[in-house]
């Protein structure tokens, strides 16, 4: 015998196509408040268009992508998600901005188990905010509805950047010297990398763990940090190009110091024959850092492997120079020096 059933639809398996048409609606007037004059067309259509004009002699497009790493699950413990779209952006523009180059447009992408269209908005509406605040062009995204990969509320953030400069002006670090002076610019915490060691630290989103208490620890008030652990952990990572973009004359090379600390990310701006040698005591290693390093027993090289530990920026430029950086970014505190060295220790912490 056959036996009926209610025929299958889509939402019955999960994906519900209102819900994403309605976070689409929501989404676009956000989008299109980025939109600068060379953007055509609107939200909607198949691809993105961006006209670059004749106001480059020798345009190199500079592109990049990135997410936000498991910090998103900090968002998703606390239910706040305004903030995770700016560390996304920022980061993409902070990893352009080290050529030299200026952000022209910006895409996303979204990976959740359930489409909320207030939730979708509120992360593009942190998106939006960032590429306001960076004259970048958000012109397009993709969310995509996977029940069967992402579970319950979790979700997954992505970002795909490009930039411009003029083939003469790119920054690359070819002519730094040894002598040249390292100015290090503060971050605004952990910005979007070490965020597996510093949950596994305070016990935050382990396999099997309890939601109910992972938010109770994040809303806990650390006196040593001013403000609850949450608080802290979601500070938005900051973006360098409104702050440094005038200085590019003066800037040799730059290193954003994303995973990898200080360690790994400076001697990606090095010429061969050199190495980066820091004065620890030069800069404040904000509190967040000494939190995490307490609680979880960490080395000093590990903490200066996997996170910033306060600095969130490095630039080399000439010793004659360094008045005329700091006088356009005051924050850029003196924090080393390049130095000769031959063999593949590149990065000297004294």
């Amino acid at each position: 015998m056959s036996h009926p059933r209610e025929p299958l639809t889509y939402t019955a398996a999960g994906v519900n196509i209102e819900a994403a048409t309605e976070a689409v609606r929501r989404l676009a007037p956000h989008a299109r408040s980025t939109f600068r004059p060379e953007v055509l067309g609107d939200i909607g259509f198949f691809g993105g268009f961006f006209r670059l004009g004749g106001a480059y002699r020798d345009p190199v497009l500079v592109s990049s992508t990135d997410s936000v790493g498991t910090k998103v699950k900090i968002a998703i413990t606390l239910g706040r998600h305004d903030t995770i779209g700016i560390d996304l952006v920022n980061h993409c523009v902070n990893d352009i901005f080290v050529s030299g180059a200026a952000p022209l447009f910006f895409l996303d992408y979204i990976g959740i188990g359930r489409v909320v269209p207030e939730r979708v908005e509120q992360i593009v509406q942190g998106l939006a905010a960032a590429c306001r605040a960076t004259g970048c062009a958000l012109i397009g995204g993709e969310t995509a509805e996977m029940p069967d990969l992402y579970a319950g509320e979790d979700y997954d953030l992505a970002g795909f950047i490009v930039g411009i400069v003029e083939h003469e002006r790119i920054i690359d670090g070819r002519a730094i010297s040894v002598g040249d002076v390292l100015l290090g610019l503060p971050s605004s915490g952990l910005h979007t990398n070490g965020y597996s060691l510093a949950r596994r630290v305070f016990g935050i989103g382990a396999r099997g763990g309890h939601p109910a208490r992972d938010r109770e620890v994040l809303a806990t008030y650390e006196p040593a940090l001013g403000r609850t652990l949450g608080d802290a952990l979601l500070e938005p990572h900051r973006a360098y190009y409104p702050l440094l973009k005038d200085a590019l004359p003066f800037l040799k090379g730059m290193a954003h110091i994303t995973g990898g600390g200080l360690v790994d990310n400076v001697p990606r701006m090095l010429p061969s024959g050199t190495a980066a040698r820091f004065d620890r005591g030069s800069w404040p290693v904000p509190p967040l850092f000494t939190l995490i390093q307490e609680r979880g027993s960490i080395a000093d090289a590990e903490m200066f492997r996997v996170f910033n530990m306060g600095l969130g920026l490095v630039v080399a430029c000439r010793p004659t120079d360094v008045a005329a950086v700091q006088a356009v970014a005051p924050e850029a505190l003196m924090v080393g020096e390049v130095i000769a060295q031959a063999g593949e220790v590149r990065v000297v912490l004294a």
